[in-house]
């Protein structure tokens, strides 16, 4: 079903930071579209080395940013709203790569 509407920008910053909508469940399904969903998986994973760079560059970003805040600007208060997306992007980071090692490493499903 292709469609010609394009997409609000909420949907894009979703897409562009967050990867969920990228991947199939492999639990649902008889054992023909776990493995299809699988294999479907399989080939998404390249894409998670974009969200990590992308995370990366988040949380360097939002951190020279607090920096810039706490020590610039004596704003300590106000720099805790650039140091918490920072420390949230470590934990993303740390998701992606235990994602990319368990496709690596651990076999499929079935």
């Amino acid at each position: 079903m292709a469609t010609d509407d394009p997409l609000s920008f909420r949907v894009l910053l979703y897409r562009y930071l967050f990867f969920g909508w990228l991947f199939r469940d492999v639990n649902s399904g008889n054992v023909f579209e776990r493995s299809a969903a699988w294999r479907h998986n399989l080939d998404r994973v390249p894409w998670l080395m974009t969200y990590l760079r992308r995370w990366i560059a988040i949380g360097i970003l939002s951190f020279a940013l607090g920096m810039l805040v706490e020590h610039g600007f004596s704003a300590q208060a106000l720099s805790a709203f650039f140091y918490v997306p920072s420390v949230l992007s470590v934990v993303v980071n740390s998701v992606i790569g235990v994602l990319i090692a368990g496709f690596k490493l651990l076999p499929g499903p079935f």
